[in-house]
């Protein structure tokens, strides 16, 4: 048996934000009904090549798998029929339309509950819904603007122009959060039989996560400092050059430093006057990267990793992403797994990486086509009137 078995999601959400969120626990066995507009479908079909089919774009096979999908226009009286029926046997509505779009067509909460007394009602917002952004649109670009993010390279390199971080870390942040909050209301609702409201604004949730490290010395009232982690800050603080590419070392603990040090024949470097000064204002690890760097282009990538593996030192190799897919370990886990997909042909499916020991291995569901589920939802929910 999966882990939630019997557990219906009812998933009114486009782009990665909600999708990822429900992506997640549909891995886990959940029923997810992937809800569209008619015609195109999510916007997320289309994010990376969909050949032979421009909707079943490469993102979408990684967010949208394992979901059913069917195709309703919610201002036609038949097709919001439709949702009201799904959402009446539901456990969970989760969409990211703005409030009052989702009110004028007729699925607030209080609508939603009067379908269903303990359903549990996600929203997905761009922004906290009792302050002065509440209706403005988001995206992942937007949140990474506001929440700082778009100034932290600028503060390693000195180049002053505000950079995104290339990945959409605030949506699939998000999509944590959400998942996250949908797994904590169903486990109140075993507990109490009560449903409730959610809300999951990104702007909140990647706020929390950027500021988690970087408040660092604002968090105190008065601060004491700027904020920002200044380690992870540290423009020397860069992978280091090898006599054939590059490596991530980590010399973390006072211990592992020393060892590494020793390895690189830099011993003397702890002891300096230069270094004690630095690491009274607590600047020292300024100097140990530098010293590294210094050190690491006498030896090969391999030779140092046999060195650090049998000595303790936290490394690995600087991959191409065009390389990770052949990672030995990911492999060896079976993390990339090798399926046909009956609209698509082959393709490489990340597994969950997180296993649990109550659960077998199961296949994933594959991503589906847009409307690819309607005729039978539509005849279960004729059956059950």
């Amino acid at each position: 048996m999966s882990m939630l078995e019997g557990i219906r999601i009812i998933d009114l959400t486009t782009v990665i934000f909600g999708p990822y969120a429900t992506q997640m626990l549909a891995d886990l066995g959940a029923e997810v009904i992937k809800v569209e507009a008619p015609g195109l479908g999510d916007v997320s079909r289309y994010l990376g090549n969909g050949i032979p089919d421009p909707t079943m774009g490469s993102i979408h096979l990684t967010v949208n798998r394992g979901k059913r999908s069917i195709a309703l226009d919610l201002k036609k009286p038949e097709d919001a029929a439709v949702l009201r029926g799904l959402i009446a046997e539901a456990d969970v509505f989760f969409h990211n339309v703005r409030s009052k779009a989702i009110a004028r067509l007729g699925f607030d909460y209080e609508s939603c509950r009067a379908l269903k007394p303990d359903i549990i009602y996600v929203h997905g917002t761009g922004f906290g819904q009792d302050g002065p952004y509440a209706d403005l649109q988001a995206y992942d670009d937007v949140i990474q603007a506001a929440t700082g993010t778009t100034t932290l390279l600028p503060r390693v390199d000195g180049d002053p122009r505000p950079r995104y971080f290339p990945s959409l870390i605030a949506d699939k942040i998000a999509g944590q959060f959400g998942a996250q909050a949908m797994l904590a209301a169903l486990v109140h609702k075993l507990r109490t039989g009560e449903g409730q409201a959610v809300e999951v604004p990104m702007f909140e949730c990647f706020a929390a996560f950027m500021l988690t490290e970087h408040l660092r010395d604002d968090t105190l009232d008065p601060p004491i400092g700027a904020a920002g982690y200044p380690r992870q800050l540290d423009p020397t603080r860069q992978p280091f050059p090898t006599a054939d590419g590059y490596l991530a070392i980590v010399p973390y603990t006072p211990d592992s430093t020393a060892r590494l040090m020793g390895l690189l024949g830099s011993e003397g470097l702890l002891a300096s006057p230069d270094y004690e000064a630095a690491r009274a204002k607590g600047e020292h690890m300024a100097l140990i990267y530098t010293e590294i760097a210094a050190r690491t282009p006498a030896k090969t990538t391999a030779q140092w990793l046999e060195i650090f593996a049998a000595n303790d030192i936290p490394a690995m190799p600087v991959r191409d992403l065009q390389d990770i897919r052949a990672d030995p370990h990911l492999t060896a886990t079976g993390f990339f797994r090798h399926r046909t997909h009956p609209d698509v042909g082959g393709y490489w499916e990340m597994q969950p990486p997180v296993k649990y020991g109550a659960a077998a291995q199961r296949d994933l569901g594959f991503a589906p086509k847009i409307d690819g589920d309607g005729d039978a939802i539509r005849a279960a929910i004729a059956a059950r009137d």
